[in-house]
């Protein structure tokens, strides 16, 4: 039975992960900008927030087995929760260094309602970072999130399997994602991808 739920979490995980990726892709952005126009503006806002509801759609339609795979006592909790306060501070400051209101959808949709928006930019402003965390490593907020998240004083079996299907997922995207940077960056993107590592510090 426990077999059984953990094949059902990570079939909906894929389902979740499949979907993020298609509307991220390119391709089917481009395919929007020429039936929407302008009102690409409002796609990424409408992409975060359709995410949002699929991942907590799957969430609790997942199963969650009662199983707990570690409960770590002191001082090993302790340490464990120091290194997941040092990673959420690391995701602070990765997180700092992008555009957040970019992110999310906001910068767009108050662009589009000046009049100001670049169907050429289609969903988004893209922008080339390479100093702050992203000289660590090309992808921070992942390396951060991966770190803050992995690093629990107690998992159980859901939580274990849910996490491992994110970090396969991060490495995966962080793979679609360069391919659209190279398309827009060229040369200079692949320059840093020699110089600095993709998600392990020091590990080209």
């Amino acid at each position: 039975m426990i077999y059984f739920d953990i094949v059902v979490i990570v079939f909906l995980f894929l389902l979740f992960a499949l979907s993020h990726t298609w509307l991220a892709s390119l391709k089917i952005k481009k395919s929007f900008t020429e039936k929407m126009g302008d009102k690409i503006a409002f796609y990424r806002l409408f992409y975060n927030l359709s995410s949002l509801l699929f991942f907590v759609f799957f969430y609790f339609l997942s199963p969650k087995p009662d199983v707990l795979v570690y409960d770590l006592h002191y001082p090993f909790d302790i340490v464990t929760f120091a290194i997941q306060v040092l990673a959420f501070i690391g995701l602070v400051w990765a997180a700092s260094q992008t555009d957040l209101k970019e992110f999310v959808g906001i910068s767009q949709v108050k662009r589009y309602l000046r009049g100001e928006y670049r169907i050429a930019d289609l969903d988004e402003k893209q922008i080339f970072r390479k100093t702050g965390a992203f000289k660590l490593v090309r992808h921070p907020i992942y390396l951060f999130s991966i770190l803050f998240l992995g690093f629990r004083p107690t998992m159980d079996l859901f939580y274990l399997v849910m996490f491992v299907c994110l970090v396969v997922y991060f490495y995966i995207g962080s793979i679609y994602e360069e391919k659209k940077l190279v398309e827009i960056f060229g040369d200079e993107y692949r320059s840093y991808q020699k110089a600095v590592p993709r998600l392990i510090p020091f590990i080209k």
